[in-house]
């Protein structure tokens, strides 16, 4: 099969390294991809935001099957033009990417489906959010209702930090994102990561991941897009596994047919394991970045037949085989993220770093150049270890990083510590 894989950060590296073991291939291209990316595909400067650029080389090069790794593309439309042009395209449709397009959306499909999450009130405008965040009290999150990379919520444990988040986003911080707001109850508990290949009309849950969102060690300082993942997480239980599934999972797969937007490809939930059960907090619509990584590594069977599976309607007669062993990955970061940063510093060490056994290192944000591996991001490169258990994957991890020659980088030297906690019986 040809294929082509939309996006350039760590999550599609992993994706292209499965994508690239799979005997179904005969040629894979990645738009626009990355410096790691080039080893596993060819890379493609396409503007993927122009559909019918999207189609033409879909066209012109035969390509069987279009795999979607970010969120802008599917919140744009490209399933549903790849779709009427006759090309198979992994991912959600316009209407159904609104799970994570629009934070209100899901909210309200959440009390109409009876699927546990906190309670919620949506704003167009800041008076009425300030009144009801006086009223309320703290802790309370206060969420940009569009797509904010990430960026848009804000779990302010003082009324003030709330006040000023309504103003920042109401004054245009996340432009269009922030023209609606959605305020909701703080949810306790400890935050997993749940993910379920969809096919419209049946559900099969991956396996369990657990990110770390803060940028520094302890888990402080500003939420990032992740600066570091392990799976499987110890505290999603067989009996938790089974409650998200028939709680959340399968009756937003049901409300979604029922509405008449089903969802196809990969249902993404942030869960937050409370006192009372399960709830939702969020969804994706897609890979976690950097959860992903971790799956793929965990992932023994081949991902091309599960995507054309999604797309076809045919889970139901559909497994999917893990290894046991678990994986985790440390984000190296250019230093100032998530804030400003340098881009097109050096990095060096990586083929050393790779040699050691189970690791594998994939880009997040990188650009070749005259034979060097430059930083061109934010989160720059993803490292990756499997091992029998969490605490040596993580020694890896640590390993392969101290290997690395990057002075403009750092990274978090607490990856999985519950789970490292939890081997030791803490």
């Amino acid at each position: 099969m040809n294929i082509l894989l939309i996006g350039s950060g760590g999550r599609e590296h992993a994706l292209a390294w499965k994508i690239a073991a799979s005997p179904l291939l005969t040629k894979l291209w990645c738009a626009p991809g990355n410096a790691g990316i080039a080893r596993e595909a060819e890379c493609v400067a396409l503007d993927v935001a122009d559909h019918a650029v999207v189609i033409e080389f879909c066209r012109r090069n035969a390509v069987d099957l279009v795999v979607i790794g970010p969120e802008i593309p599917l919140a744009a439309g490209i399933i549903d033009d790849l779709a009427a042009a006759g090309i198979k395209a992994f991912g959600p449709s316009r209407s159904a990417a609104q799970l994570e397009g629009s934070k209100g959306f899901t909210k309200d499909l959440c009390r109409e489906f009876d699927i546990p999450t906190g309670a919620y009130r949506r704003f167009d405008n800041a008076n009425d959010a300030l009144a009801y965040v006086r009223a309320q009290g703290a802790p309370i999150v206060v969420k940009a209702d569009g797509l904010a990379a990430g960026k848009g919520v804000v779990v302010a444990k003082t009324p003030g930090e709330a006040e000023a988040a309504i103003a920042m986003m109401f004054e245009g911080a996340f432009g269009s994102a922030g023209t609606e707001v959605v305020i909701e109850e703080y949810l306790s508990g400890r935050e997993i990561s749940f993910f379920a290949l969809c096919d419209g009309e049946t559900a099969i849950p991956l396996a369990s991941a657990q990110d770390h969102k803060r940028v520094f060690d302890h888990d402080e300082g500003p939420n990032t897009g992740g600066m570091g993942a392990y799976s499987p997480t110890p505290f999603v239980t067989p009996e938790i596994h089974d409650q998200i599934m028939a709680r959340i999972i399968l009756p937003t797969v049901a409300g979604m047919k029922q509405r008449g937007t089903p969802f196809r490809g990969v249902l993404y939930a942030g869960v937050m394991l409370t006192e009372q059960g399960p709830k939702l907090f969020e969804y994706n619509v897609r890979f976690g970045d950097p959860e992903c990584q971790v799956l793929m590594l965990r992932m023994m069977s081949d991902i091309v037949p599960a995507f054309l599976a999604a797309c076809d309607g045919q889970l139901k007669n559909f497994d999917l085989r893990w290894f046991p062993e678990p994986a985790l990955i440390v984000v190296m970061a250019a230093k100032g993220y998530p804030g400003d940063y340098k881009k097109g510093t050096r990095i060096e060490g990586l083929d050393e770093a790779a040699q050691i056994e189970g690791v594998e290192i994939f880009h997040a944000g990188t650009v070749e150049k005259d034979g060097a591996i430059l930083a061109n991001g934010g989160r720059v490169l993803n490292i990756c270890a499997s091992a029998t258990t969490v605490t040596e994957a993580k020694q890896r991890a640590y390993a392969a990083i101290d290997r690395i020659r990057w002075p403009d980088g750092f990274c978090r030297r607490d990856i999985a510590w519950q789970a490292v906690e939890a081997e030791k019986g803490g």
